[in-house]
């Protein structure tokens, strides 16, 4: 495959795991204080349902003492057995190390199954509306 299009590929898994990091951080901040501000939308039950199964995923994977599945895509993108590694351009470099923690794994279980059980505190403190039925 080019090295070009495997580059680009690896950018594109980056971004997708900046945004679901994003999605997480958000509904964690956002549930409370919408709950708090009457917002409707956190009680939306589709969006809190896949925020929790999100933050469920993340949470196994760590405990498994599994790397995310994303992270081992973008380095297999960007580093082929056969060629030599590539340092990264400076913006994904600096997100790289924004987002990848040299911490044991050990460290991330703890870290996600709190943060997994705090979304399972909102669930019961905020909890999400199932859609309404409309009657003929």
């Amino acid at each position: 495959m080019d090295p070009q299009y495997r580059s680009a590929l690896a950018d594109a898994v980056l971004l997708l795991h900046i945004g679901i990091i994003l999605f997480n951080i958000f509904g964690l901040i956002a549930i409370p204080l919408g709950a708090w501000r009457g917002w409707r939308f956190v009680c939306v039950f589709w969006w809190r349902a896949l925020h929790l199964a999100v933050l469920a995923v993340v949470a196994f994977q760590a405990v498994l003492q599994r790397v995310c599945f994303l992270t081992i895509w973008q380095a297999n993108l960007l580093q082929p057995a056969s060629e030599p590694a590539v340092p990264a351009p400076l913006i994904a470099g600096w997100v790289n190390r924004l987002i990848y923690w040299p911490l044991p794994l050990w460290a991330f279980a703890v870290l996600y199954i709190a943060v997994c059980l705090y979304a399972l505190l909102l669930w019961w403190l905020v909890p999400p509306r199932l859609p309404r039925r409309k009657s003929f």
